[in-house]
This record gives C-alpha cells, structure tokens and sequence, in this order.
C-alpha cells in the first residue's frame, strides 16, 4: 500500500522530457518564431518587431557574458520607458545575470546604496539622469562597476546628457553574438531581478524574484484583465516599478505590442491611444487624474473597447465617474513590490451591471480578490491571527500566499523571517472583508503613503525633519490629494524659543530627499502624544483629512 507515488517512485521521477524550470523568457523566442514579423515594441520613430527584438535580448545577454558577468551577478538598469528598458526584462535574465532597475526620482544618496548593497557589476543608464548617476556613482563604495549609457535621441535630455561610460548600449549591443546560445535557469527558484522598496525605516530594502514567480505572474494576469492575444499596451507604468507589473513578458506570452513612452501626461497619452489603437494600459490614479482633468480639446473618447488597471490609493468616485464616460474599464489591482506587483483584483461581477453608480464606486474602490496566480489572501486579526468576519468594519492584516511572493529580502535574514516566518507573507496594510469577500483596504499598518503610485515610508520623511536642529518631535502622515492620491503632510513640533518657516522647512526635506518625498504641508504646533510619550498618530491622520 501506499499510493501511486510510492509504488512508481525512482522510474517517474522529473527529467528534461517532463519538467522545465518556468520562466518568462520562455516566452520570447516562440513568439519570434511564430509571430517574428508583428510589431514587439514602439518608440516614437523606433520600432522592433518580435524577431528583432529576441535578436536583440539575445545579443544583449551575450554582450553581459562577455563583460564578464556570471551568474547571479548584478545589471542595474536606470531608464525611463523606453526599449532598452523592455529588452532588459528579458536580455539580463537570459545571460544568467539579475536585473537591478532603478526608480528614476530617487534621490542620490539612496541611489548610491542601492549601487552598493546590490553589488552592481554593469550598469547601464540613461543619459538624461547623468546628473544624479554621476553624484551617486562617486558617492557610492562600489567602485567596480561598468557603465553603458543609453542615448536616446528623441530626449533633448539625453540626447545631449553626459556620457558617464565608454560605450552606448548599441555599441555594446554590437559586441554581443546573434547566435548566442543562451539557456534557461538550472533551477526555477534562481533569482531572477532585484526590486528595492522602502521598509518601515525608510532604509530600502532589495526584494529578490524568481523564474517561477515571473512566469506565474505573466500567465495569471491574462485571463484576470481579460487579455486577448496581440493587445495593444501602452507602458505608462514605469518598468522599473515591479518590472512593470511583469506586463513586458506578459507582451510576449500573447504577442502584443507594446507602445513605450517617457513623457506620462495627458495631450500625450491621448495622442498615443488613438495613434495605435491602444487596448489596455495601466497606471496610477494619478494617470487617470491627469485623463479627466485634461482640456476638452485635449480629451478625446476611444470608440473600441479599452481597459485600464490602476494600483494605488483607491481613484476617488468622481475620477472613476469621469474615467469610465470617457469610455475606460477600470480594474483596480492591489500588491507590493515583494508580491511581484498585482495579486489581488477588483473582478467584476455581472450580477452589478444594473447597480447605481455610487454603488458601483463604491465596489470599485475595493481591492477585492485574488488573482488566479495568488493562491491565498486572508485578512486576520493581528492579536488572535484568526480571520476576521466579513463584515466590512472588522479590521485585520493582509496576508498571502503565492508562488509571487518574493524569495526574501537580499542580505537580510532578519527582515524575511518577520516577512514569511509563520507561513504567509504578512503585507502590513490593515483591510477589512465585506460579505462579498472582497477585501477592501483601510489603513496602512507600517504608515506607507502612496503618491502618485509611489510608496513613501513616513518614518524616513520624520527621520530627515529630525535632522533640522530647530525640531523636537515630527510625524507624518497621507493628506489627500487630488492629483496625486496622496502626499505626505509633516507635523512638526519646535524646540523651545525655535521658528520656523513653512517654506524653510520644506527647502531643508528637498536638499536631503527626493522631490516626490518632500512634505508638501508642514503644520506646527505641539503633537499630541500618549501618557508614555508616543505621537497619536490617528489624530494627525484625521486632521490630514481635513486638510485634503
């Protein structure tokens, strides 16, 4: 006795005939082969179709090889959404390398510690964001690193920006081989690119992905957002951003085209859409924002069908209103950047076609439920770790389960143990779960603001205002914001016989943050704290509120 398992085990055991690592670059040379003449990626005057662009990947990956680079060595990547950026999704992985990519508003300091927390061995940037690189390259202890610079000669930026290496990606594209024989990872769970987020501290923290989880993401969100084959996608989510919601290899996996911009605004945006027919694209609210907020000349209804999904703080009522007369479906998706981005979606469900639109909001300002990727959400009560009831007020933490869940946190055991230490991946944001069983997020437990599609920890903003000399105590917390969703909004308190401007304070966070990060309210006055000295911050959120 014993089952099938036991009685055929040593002659069924995996081997190449049945068992191949997953991974999405699995995905790029059959739809060369097969669709090798449709059009792959778009650029303004730029355009690659599926065969040129595996070309390309290939000699990129070998071009790395060649460098010197072996596996798991580090290529970090700081580009705006432009091909190279896209060929880097798949070219870095496919020469055995990990992909490194770079928020383009970072300021240098951080920038130069993720240089060298990652390790980097190639680096290849943008010449419109020589300025920062140059500043964090000479600021950073890695000093071994190889730089390719990107030309892009449709950005007067940097078209004209400073060459920081000996080589321009093209050129090093020349050095690589056409018929590079490049493999598939050994193993599925080898890593495959490198995220950095911004932890509690406000200290990022580098998230490791693997093959698996990239092909599981790019199969998972197909059938979730209803993509057909050979979509049009517009990539107004920036692809250093999760890899770009992994929405590159989903491109390959149903050989679509993907229209690439690095100007994200409204005239442009709606030029892109009916220059290319785009079918799908996604974004922040803060893209939606600019699309209805836009002059009427400038606005202009697609008359074919067009889906959007959205990540972020929740678009107010009035945004999706005016989104959906537009003619957009909107899908709101919900995850981080250690879930691979997307794992829980806002599905619709027919039986609401006929509701009110207040309702309607309403449902689709919820997170709602797992991708088919994800394999478990549970919002549980934090003292007793039991589910809370579907009620729509009770409230618990996020947690998951999937194959999309980060490997951990690069050189921090610690934090990855905290992370996925009792079986699930714990994601800090508080939600409840209305009787539907769609999950609805509520707070954010570690005090992330999103702006704009970007998280901000407010404990590193507090940690640059307790710099200032003239600051006793600090707090931050999300105001809302019409066009960004969120900004943070500083509640200061002075030391005795200290003053302080608002303008002063604001120029003091811009010298040592990014732009993005920067208080855009600072209110002073005496904090209100507990009897054992710590800040309420539930009554500072309350008066951000206000303020919104």
């Amino acid at each position: 006795m014993g089952g099938i398992d036991s009685i055929n085990e040593g002659f069924m055991d995996k081997r190449p005939a049945n068992y191949v690592p997953l991974s999405p670059v699995s995905f790029l040379p059959r739809v060369a082969k097969i669709f090798g003449a449709r059009d792959a990626v778009i650029y303004g005057n730029r355009r690659y179709n599926w065969s040129e662009t595996y070309s390309r990947c290939v000699r990129l990956a070998s071009a790395i090889q060649k460098a010197g680079l072996e596996k798991g060595d580090v290529v970090t990547v700081m580009a705006a959404n432009t091909p190279e950026m896209f060929e880097a999704q798949f070219g870095v992985a496919m020469s055995g390398a990990v992909l490194n990519t770079i928020n383009t508003r970072l300021d240098v300091e951080t920038i130069s510690g993720i240089l060298d927390h990652a390790d980097t061995r190639l680096l290849i940037t943008d010449a419109g964001f020589a300025a920062t690189m140059k500043a964090a390259l000479a600021d950073t202890p890695n000093k071994n690193i190889i730089i390719v610079d990107i030309v892009d000669t449709q950005d007067a930026s940097s078209a004209f920006g400073e060459r920081l290496g000996s080589q321009t990606y093209e050129d090093f594209l020349d050095t690589g081989d056409t018929d590079f024989d490049w493999q598939l990872p050994d193993d599925e769970w080898q890593a495959m690119c490198l995220n950095y987020t911004s932890g509690t501290g406000g200290k990022p923290k580098g998230v490791v992905y693997h093959h698996r989880g990239a092909y599981l993401m790019a199969m998972g969100t197909v059938p979730a957002w209803g993509v057909p084959t050979h979509p049009v996608y517009l990539y107004t989510v920036p692809m250093f951003h999760c890899n770009g919601w992994g929405h590159a290899w989903m491109m390959a996996l149903v050989a679509g085209t993907a229209i690439c911009t690095r100007i994200v605004a409204a005239e442009h945006i709606f030029k892109l859409l009916h220059e290319h027919r785009i079918t799908h694209f996604g974004g922040a609210p803060i893209v939606l924002g600019m699309m209805v907020n836009a002059p009427d000349e400038v606005q202009k209804s697609p008359d074919w069908p067009v889906k959007v999904m959205t990540a972020g703080a929740p678009p107010p009522p009035a945004v999706l209103e005016k989104i959906e007369a537009l003619g957009f479906d909107v899908m709101q998706v919900y995850g981080l950047t250690e879930t691979y981005g997307h794992v829980i979606q806002c599905a619709w469900n027919e039986t609401w076609d006929d509701v009110d639109f207040a309702t309607r909001a309403a449902i689709k300002a919820q997170q709602g439920v797992q991708f088919t990727h994800t394999e478990e959400i549970s919002v549980l009560d934090r003292d007793t770790g039991l589910p809370v009831p579907a009620d729509g007020e009770t409230i618990g933490e996020i947690v998951i389960r999937s194959n999309t869940v980060m490997k951990g946190y690069h050189k921090n055991p610690e934090a990855t143990e905290e992370a996925m230490g009792d079986g699930t991946f714990r994601s800090g944001d508080l939600a409840v779960r209305h009787p539907s069983g769609y999950v609805e997020v509520r707070d954010r437990l570690k005090d992330i603001i999103i702006s704009g599609g970007e998280n901000i920890s407010s404990v590193e903003v507090e940690g640059i205002l307790y710099r200032h000399p003239a600051v006793a105590f600090a707090a931050v917390v999300a105001k809302p914001d019409e066009k960004w969703g969120e900004t943070p909004c500083a509640f200061v308190e002075l030391k005795a016989g200290e003053s302080l401007e608002e303008a002063e304070m604001i120029a003091f966070c811009r010298e040592h943050i990014a732009g993005f990060k920067t208080p855009k309210k600072i209110v002073f006055g005496e904090l209100p704290k507990t009897s054992t000295g710590k800040i309420q911050k539930y009554i500072l959120r309350s008066q951000a509120r206000d303020f919104g």
